[in-house]
């Protein structure tokens, strides 16, 4: 049970008997743990409240206040703090009621320090998964917490294309009125960064409106942009104001920008220079002062040279460009991502966050991703629905297409089961067989290999080497 040498768990033992907390204290600091003792309720409740405790040792008999009513207290006022009940008597009644009230485990007296190590272990596994989800929330997202409640959304990476990403938007948020073009394959992020740029710039007190050039109607393109007056067609019922005039002082994010006709490029292309919009059926032009945000998963380039997009709109659209890349291409990203939408997934769903096989991981960083991390983000979300317990392993991860060409040959699997046993023969290869080196490789025990071999029906050809 040796502590980690980062941050200590904290313990508190409260019971009233002084020997028995001095005992456990020293057993508890000798073993790497930060250890506290109380022996009365009103002490114990006053060093809850002023240390950050991790677990408590609670004895349900003490001079002036029931366990029990203790262990109500700290359910409620601690949620996240584990509790261990300990007594001299017990009755199956009081352990019920300590189970029923949250206690994670309960011990009778006497018991040796090998019992009460053995119930903290189980414990402290808990708690420090607990513990790396919350680093992971901290330390891996991109963003301060309070921009990303402000954008609904968890930037979280740590490879340097993304730390780039985000350089690169918040240098562009620093300026309110520069039209800005983001890049990137579909499910990279792209309204994230949008989301991003506005909460982050002097504009973050106004609107952001969102809209996805392609899923409009062409022939309500003008009135959607533009606005219309009362009676400017058949069913203007009303005076309508467009997405220019709704984003005054605000930012107006269009995704798909690619899908936009020819005909609407060039009426763009005059409200960009004038920032005023004239409404269908009206000649008085309105002033608005809007931020654009545009962005593609086409190589707008292309779209360009073939005539299907105008080069003078794309010159005013891309004063700055900022390229998402996909996630493919920054593969130390996946088990951070993955790690945190386990964890989110979870937590929505009330539900204890399972530990993921080391050969999820291993397998995920080989995949293509034609979805990116939205992919990675609904993987995360069928898992934990189908989520019955014990370690997530590679067969709740079916995959629908082969792995990275880039990476290894294409392949036609179906599952991350069958990407396991392609990925353990590959290792085999590469290691002459040796089963102690293809498990240093894969970074498992030869043990699990060996398990994994069987379960796989993969049968070693030759042993080269000592083993």
């Amino acid at each position: 049970m040796d502590s980690s040498k980062d941050e200590k768990l904290s313990v508190l033992i409260l019971d009233d008997d002084l020997y028995f907390t001095e005992e456990l204290t020293e057993f508890f600091q000798h073993k790497g743990f930060l250890a506290y003792q109380a022996n009365s309720g009103e002490e114990g409740i006053n060093t809850l409240n002023e240390n950050k405790i991790d677990l408590l040792i609670l004895d349900v008999r003490l001079p002036d206040i029931s366990g029990l009513d203790i262990l109500k207290q700290v359910r409620e006022e601690h949620p996240d703090l584990e509790v261990i009940i300990i007594s001299a008597h017990g009755d199956m009644e009081t352990v019920i009621s300590a189970m029923r009230l949250g206690a994670i485990d309960y011990l009778r007296k006497p018991f040796r320090h090998v019992d009460i190590q053995i119930a903290v272990e189980r414990t402290e596994k808990f708690l420090r998964l607990n513990r790396r989800l919350s680093q992971v929330e901290l330390k891996n997202s991109l963003i301060s917490r309070t921009l990303e409640e402000r954008i609904e959304r968890d930037l979280i990476g740590q490879s340097h294309q993304m730390k780039r990403v985000l350089d690169l938007a918040m240098q562009a948020a620093k300026f309110r009125d520069t039209s800005l073009l983001i890049t990137g394959e579909s499910g990279t992020g792209k309204e994230i960064v949008a989301r991003l740029i506005h909460y982050a710039s002097g504009r973050k007190d106004e609107i952001l409106y969102s809209v996805n050039s392609g899923s409009i109607n062409e022939s309500l393109y003008e009135s959607e942009f533009f606005g219309h007056k009362k009676g400017a067609f058949t069913g203007a019922d009303s005076e309508k104001k467009g997405y220019f005039e709704i984003c005054n002082n605000g930012t107006l994010f269009l995704d798909e920008i690619a899908d936009m006709p020819l005909p609407l490029q060039a009426k763009m292309l005059r409200v960009l220079e004038e920032k005023k919009v004239t409404r269908v059926g009206d000649i008085h032009p309105v002033p608005t002062d809007f931020r654009l945000i545009t962005a593609t998963n086409h190589d707008i380039d292309s779209l360009v040279e073939e005539r299907l997009f105008r080069l003078d709109l794309l010159h005013r659209l891309n004063t700055f460009t900022i390229h998402i890349p996909p996630l493919r291409e920054r593969k130390e990203d996946i088990e951070l991502l993955l790690t945190y939408f386990i964890g989110f997934f979870a937590k929505r769903i009330n539900s204890p966050t399972p530990t993921i096989d080391r050969q999820v991981i291993l397998i995920l960083e080989y995949y293509y991703f034609p979805g990116n991390v939205r992919e990675l983000k609904n993987m995360a979300e069928r898992a934990m629905i189908l989520y019955k317990g014990g370690t997530l392993g590679v067969e709740d991860f079916p995959l629908k297409t082969a792995y990275d060409e880039t990476e290894a040959p294409p392949l036609k699997i179906s599952t991350l089961e069958e990407a396991e046993t392609d990925l353990i023969q590959r290792a085999l290869k590469q290691t002459g067989y040796n089963q102690k080196a293809t498990a240093t490789m894969l970074g498992i025990s030869r043990d699990a290999l060996i398990r994994k071999l069987k379960k796989h029906h993969i049968h070693i050809k030759r042993e080269i080497g000592p083993s």
